[in-house]
């Protein structure tokens, strides 16, 4: 029997490639809102990171995650995003 192929993405911040399940997807929905979506089905475009805030930090300040979700992120949109990957980190 065949093994099936897992998905691989990569980090936009450390242009690591993973397996898709051990990175974080960040989605722009239709209506604007940012968040992560932890199933991975969320309509919209979306990014991905790895489960750091590492990540997030060089994501944010070489503005890559700006570019690939194509709008500006928030202050508190940010902190609320760094909240839920250390949580995702720990989890």
């Amino acid at each position: 029997m065949r093994m099936k192929k897992q998905p691989v993405r990569q980090c936009v911040a450390c242009r690591e490639k993973k397996e898709k399940k051990q990175l974080v997807r960040v989605v722009r929905s239709p209506e604007g809102v940012i968040s992560i979506d932890a199933r991975g089905k969320m309509p919209g475009r979306g990014a991905y990171l790895c489960r750091s805030t590492t990540c997030l930090e060089r994501a944010v300040k070489t503005r890559a995650l700006q570019r690939a979700l194509e709008c500006e992120i928030p202050p508190e949109t940010l902190a609320l995003l760094r909240t839920q990957i250390e949580e995702a980190d720990d989890g």
